[in-house]
């Protein structure tokens, strides 16, 4: 029982984490604004800090099977 409930946490952080680590590369890659107002390196830099953080969560979950 346990075991599933770390799969589907894994999973959910893992595709949360991949998917803002590609759209924070993608907004940075082109230049745009990550988050509105704040400064473009600090947005990025956050955003990608916690997309690492997020993979990283996902990849514990899934060690605890």
């Amino acid at each position: 029982m346990e075991s599933e409930s770390a799969i589907f946490a894994g999973l959910v952080f893992s595709l949360f984490g991949a998917g803002l680590l590609v759209w924070t590369a993608a907004r940075a890659r082109h230049r745009r604004p990550v988050a509105q107002g704040v400064s473009p390196v600090a947005s990025a830099t956050l955003a990608g800090l916690a997309a690492v953080a997020a993979l990283a969560l996902g990849a514990w979950c899934f060690t605890r099977l």
